[in-house]
């Protein structure tokens, strides 16, 4: 049975940090990233790579992964003792000693070419993934939505952050039409017991209205009873409404053959 958080994809946004990825087989992740975003996702068993769009034929997808051997605390400074001091020779970050990259057989793309972060997987689905909204792993009510919109193919982005106002949301599915957006929520049973969530939740559905989105709420009984008769028909009566979907990337990127070589230890402090 697979793990939450078995699996780590992270984002690589530089020629520099993939290069040593590939050749001496490790990878930095800030610790106080890993603490913010992660949290009980981890440790890893498997790191994987999103890279982005300096990588062209390679660019917004998942093509290489590799198992994790260890994980180190360090320095900056240890991590690149040729760089001349500065304000971030102190700061800390987890050193994952990997073994050599794999390629996949086939990329794991990004239909809207997105930007992510991190994302917290199974092996399960990362093995089974075809684009990087399978990777996601939230909660079973949004695993059965997202299978039934693919199903239907109403292309979604899962987990979308957007920034309205000077607040932050992620969204558990963004539709991109070609005249407006649309924001699904699943809403498990307990979720609105809270008064305060309640007032959350209406700050935000007033936030996301100000800048065209509209927001379809469904709970655990709509996802689990009425997804046929009620779920996906109001989903896509709302597409229609806006004009249809917007244009999405319809297929993976050509991947390109790279050789990793094997992995070289560096003299940093071994995490407890």
């Amino acid at each position: 049975m697979s793990t939450r958080g078995e699996v780590l994809v992270a984002i690589v946004n530089n020629r520099r940090d993939f290069k040593i990825a590939c050749e001496r087989c490790w990878y930095r992740i800030p610790v106080d990233s890993a603490q913010k975003f992660l949290k009980s996702r981890w440790p890893p068993q498997w790191l994987a790579f999103y890279q982005t769009k300096m990588f062209e034929g390679e660019a917004y997808a998942v093509n290489y992964y590799a198992p994790v051997l260890e994980i180190r605390e360090a320095y900056r400074e240890q991590l690149f003792p040729d760089e001349p001091l500065n304000p971030k020779s102190g700061k800390r970050y987890y050193q994952v000693l990997l073994r050599p990259l794999q390629q996949l057989t086939k990329p794991i793309f990004s239909r809207r070419q997105r930007r992510i972060v991190f994302i917290p997987t199974t092996t399960e689905k990362f093995f089974n993934a075809l684009e990087i909204n399978d990777l996601y792993d939230g909660s079973p009510l949004e695993d059965r939505l997202w299978a039934e919109l693919k199903r239907q193919q109403i292309w979604a982005e899962r987990q979308e952050d957007v920034k309205v106002n000077n607040r932050n949301y992620k969204l558990d599915f963004a539709i991109y039409c070609c005249n407006g957006k649309v924001n699904v929520e699943t809403d498990g049973d307990t979720y609105h017991a809270d008064p305060k969530k309640t007032m959350a939740d209406n700050l935000r559905n007033n936030d996301l209205a100000s800048v065209g989105w509209q927001v379809l709420r469904f709970s655990t009984r709509h996802i689990q009873t009425e997804m046929l008769e009620y779920c996906t028909p109001i989903i896509a009566k709302t597409v229609e409404y806006l004009g249809g979907l917007g244009r999405t990337e319809a297929l993976p990127h050509e991947v390109g053959s790279r050789i990793c070589a094997q992995r070289t230890s560096l003299p940093v402090h071994v995490l407890l």
